[in-house]
Order: C-alpha cells, then structure tokens, then sequence
C-alpha cells in the first residue's frame, strides 16, 4: 500500500512533528508493516503523479491539497482521505463519495490550541498590542497613539458564531474576562449548558448588530461561505473587531479590506486564508496597520496539538490497515454508509 502525506516543509527552528519531513513518525509505523510512504511538501503536477497509484493521502488543513473532481479522477486506487487536523472543506465531499473514498479527521485534536488563539487575537485587537509592540521594536515610545486605540475587554459584548468544541472551549476561557457572550449557532444548547458556558442564544442579525468582538468558530459549509460579506460586515458595530480562526473563506476578502479601510471596523485578527498558503500578494497580508493581528495558519499546530493529531492519524491508519471501520467521530464522508 502507498500512503503520501503532504505538509510545510521542515524549518532550522526545531523539530516540528507535523512537517514533511517527519510525517508525525509514520515512516517507521509503516515501513515495518510493509508499506511505502511517500512525504511531498508539493501540491501541484507532482502531487499528482504521486497520487496516481497511492490508497491513502494524508493532508493538514495548514498545508491543504485541494482535492476535486479533475484531481480524484486521475487518483483511481485512492480509498481514503485523512485530514490530519480539523476541518475537511479541501476536500469535496460529494467527490469523495461518488468515488468511494473516506474522508476522515482527527476530531477534537487541537480545539484547546485553536480556543486559547482565539483569546491571544481578541486580546491583541482590543488591547492594541500589534502597534504597541511594533513601538517597542522601533525604538518610539508614542503611549498616547497606542493609548488612543486601547481597551479593556471587560464590559464588552462578544459574540461567537458556532458554538462546537472550538467556540465552546473558547467561551469558558472568556468567562474570566466578566464579558457579555452571546452565540449562534445551528443547534441550541441546553439552558444548562448554557449557563455554564456563560453565553446567551442570539440570532445573527442580533449578534452582528450588538458585539463589540465577534469571533467565527463554525466550520465551512454551505451556507458559511463569505457568510460575512459586504452587508454583514456593514452590519457590524461601528469600531467592533472580527476574529477568525475558522476558514478564511467564511469572511469575504474584499469586503474586508474595504470595512477596515473606511474605518468602520477597528480590527480583524484571524490565523485562515483562502486559498492556503496564501500567497504574497494577498490582500489581507497588507492590511491597514493597526487594524490587524494576523498570523499564518499555525493555531492548531501547537506541539501538543501535533502530538493528539499523530495520534490520531496512526489510529486510523491501523484500522484501515486492519480492514475494520474507522471511529465514527473521525467519519466526514462514509461512503459505506450510503
């Protein structure tokens, strides 16, 4: 059996477990069972050739390979997919499941990574810690131009659209901040556990409307793509700030640009683009400075993110080698189960 696993190539700072390089230590998992694994840091034409003859295809939602119906049809042996992170959307679903393949995540990974990143962005816009920083690194000492677009966060209303395991965990970690938080989501969550998250149910016009901070916890999907477009972003308070550790695609690009631009909104701080990895010229990469905190997509790559995702990803692979079924809470895409 070939097995390739893309991922970001290795860097001189340290052994990083998820790199291509190290492919979260599979080499010799499956070398002694027999296998071939294949590690690429490429997404394009060499990709390809590789995964003409291969059964498995490991990916990171970090470093994704694009996987459509041009792509899967020249992949004829492909059986399964493995996201090794959270959040499958590089993959097509309806794709996967015409051509028979499974398509599989390692569930709850990095939540608490992704969570307290989450926090560190909200806490970067409000408290205007980018220009404050980039103060000290210049040698200025301007208190007043940093004062000027400083607050507490305590006080302010936070909304979180998607409340899973991400939002949720996200939450809890804001209930130390005496913020009000309200949420939206598809399902509801029992009043008890709303009360023990500290949120309030709002539709969305409502959250929009009345959050000083709102942060995206909900996966792309359909009906969640440029979900905040023009008219939302308008939408939103006046001075309000947007986090985004969800997909980059759930916020439309320019629209953005736009919204900061004019001012209407004071930040946006986010780790996702679209597509990934972005590429140098992208918009979002010149953002008007001080009104960003962005990073590249590294929230869930935490060290000990890495090691619940290799994990993971050996789990799946030992059950898929051992012909049993995969976990349910791995399954995105189950074509046995049609």
């Amino acid at each position: 059996m070939k097995v390739v696993y893309v991922s970001y190539p290795p860097s001189d700072a340290g052994d990083v477990p998820a790199s291509a390089d190290n492919a979260l230590g599979l080499h010799d998992f499956l070398a002694e069972r027999g296998h071939e694994l294949v590690t690429t840091t490429d997404t394009g034409e060499g990709l390809d050739a590789e995964l003409s003859d291969a059964e498995v295809l490991i990916t990171t939602p970090f470093w994704p390979v694009y996987l459509d119906e041009d792509r899967v049809s020249k992949a004829s042996n492909l059986k399964l997919v493995i996201t090794a992170g959270i959040g499958s959307d590089h993959t097509d679903p309806e794709t996967a499941q015409q051509h028979g393949i499974t398509v599989a995540e390692v569930t709850g990974s990095n939540v608490v990574s992704v969570a307290e990143h989450n926090v560190l962005q909200i806490l970067a816009l409000v408290r205007n810690f980018v220009p404050a920083h980039t103060e000290a690194r210049d040698g200025g000492w301007d208190v007043a131009r940093i004062a000027a677009g400083s607050h507490d966060l305590e006080g302010k209303t936070v909304g979180i659209v998607g409340l899973g395991a991400i939002g949720a965990r996200t939450a809890l970690r804001l209930k130390g901040f005496d913020v009000r938080m309200l949420y939206y989501a598809n399902h509801r969550r029992s009043a008890g556990e709303e009360a023990s998250l500290g949120v309030r149910y709002a539709r969305l016009d409502t959250l929009v409307a009345e959050s000083d901070v709102i942060c995206l916890a909900l996966p792309l999907m359909e009906g969640s793509q440029a979900l905040f477009g023009p008219e939302r972003l308008k939408a939103m308070k006046p001075g309000a700030w947007l986090v985004n550790t969800a997909r980059g695609a759930i916020v439309d690009r320019d629209a953005l640009v736009e919204a900061l631009e004019s001012g209407h909104l004071a930040g946006y701080a986010g780790d996702t683009w679209y597509p990934q990895p972005a590429p140098a010229d992208h918009p979002w990469r010149s953002l008007p400075e001080g009104r960003e905190a962005m990073t590249i997509h590294c929230s869930g790559m935490t060290l000990e993110a890495q090691d619940k995702i290799a994990e993971g990803v050996r789990e799946m692979l030992e059950a898929h080698l051992d012909g049993r079924p995969l976990a349910d809470d791995f399954l995105v895409v189950d074509p046995s189960a049609s």
